[in-house]
């Protein structure tokens, strides 16, 4: 199936109609594969608990990339965190096509209220699978510094997210 559908991100974003018509496959198999995604997802998310704190980047990479990563075109996500890096909330906030996002800071400051949070992480992925930061990104991750240091909440990460690598704002000393 990998191979007919050129690799298992293509196989995840497939219509049901073409994983059902795949020789073998029924209704009972898509529900086993859509299964096993959620499974995915909700062990990355327990990683997540309440009571806490978010210290293993690697973690965090692997549950931006298993909330991103299937995307065909670009979304933008905030991890709203508590004063001891406990998360609080996973929002997807803005959602654009596939070669960008806008992404509007009074929206991030008022969700960020909502939350309560004392510190964020931001993610975004990249639909052509290539984790470069561009331009736009460095200004848009300023402008929303900025504006989170107005309300004292501190922005830990900027991760993006390619294809096979989850690229951090923080290791690279863009932040």
């Amino acid at each position: 199936m990998l191979d007919k559908f050129g690799g298992f991100r293509q196989l995840l974003e497939a219509t049901p109609e073409k994983i059902i018509s795949t020789p073998g496959i029924g209704i009972a198999k898509f529900a086993q594969l859509r299964a096993t995604l959620e499974l995915t997802e909700r062990y990355l998310r327990a990683g997540f608990n309440r009571g806490e704190a978010i210290t293993d980047p690697g973690l965090t990479r692997r549950y931006l990339k298993c909330k991103l990563g299937h995307y065909r075109r670009e979304v933008f996500a905030c991890m709203f965190l508590d004063n001891q890096h406990r998360l609080i909330s996973y929002e997807e906030l803005f959602f654009g096509t596939i070669d960008g996002a806008s992404v509007h800071p009074r929206e991030v400051v008022k969700r960020t209220l909502d939350n309560n949070a004392a510190a964020v992480i931001f993610a975004h992925n990249h639909p052509s699978g290539i984790a470069e930061p561009s331009q736009a990104d460095q200004r848009i991750t300023d402008r929303l510094k900025s504006a989170l240091l107005l309300i004292d909440v501190r922005v830990l990460d900027h991760m993006i997210i390619g294809e096979g690598e989850v690229l951090s704002f923080a290791e690279r000393g863009l932040l």
